[in-house]
């Protein structure tokens, strides 16, 4: 072996050895307005994998951010989020209202509103958004009711949890 190739062989493989860690995490932010009886969601993902996972769920080709994008996309993205997202408030399961999306870079930026709601003292989330198609995918979830804050990590086995406030 020469001495270039030498070279090459001990230099390159040990580099070739490390590869890229892509991290999976989303953040939902969940914050209870008195004032407007409801309690406000944002979620946001990274655009390539909220992409990857709707075309392999339903069979489509998003094409997020380009000329070809569907322009019915939103459908996919609030059907996809009710079937992996849901919130019992005060033990009653409640619907949301999708109130839209908006792109930000890398992320999609999900708004999300539950309506008429007086009191908040417990908020139970299910969260698999992701997990089924990025088994290593983690869901940050960040709350704020009144002046009590919480936090909980959730991933593809522990989807869920109750927040008592």
């Amino acid at each position: 072996m020469t001495l270039k190739k030498s070279f090459l062989f001990f230099l390159i493989i040990p580099l070739l050895s490390f590869s890229v860690h892509k991290y999976y995490l989303s953040l939902t932010q969940i914050n209870f307005n008195s004032e407007t009886k409801s309690i406000q969601v944002i979620i946001n993902v990274f655009m390539d994998d909220i992409e990857d996972a709707l075309n392999k769920e339903y069979n489509i080709d998003l094409q997020l951010t380009s000329e070809k994008e569907l322009k019915d996309n939103d459908i996919y993205f609030e059907r996809y989020l009710n079937e992996q997202l849901s919130f019992k408030v005060n033990s009653i399961s409640k619907e949301y209202k999708y109130i839209g999306k908006e792109y930000d870079g890398e992320l999609v930026y999900f708004y999300l509103e539950i309506e008429n709601i007086s009191v908040v003292t417990q908020i139970e989330i299910v969260n698999k958004i992701l997990t089924k198609y990025f088994p290593k995918q983690e869901n940050l979830i960040k709350s704020k009711v009144g002046s009590t804050n919480k936090s909980v990590l959730l991933d593809a086995e522990n989807y869920s949890e109750i927040l008592n406030y």
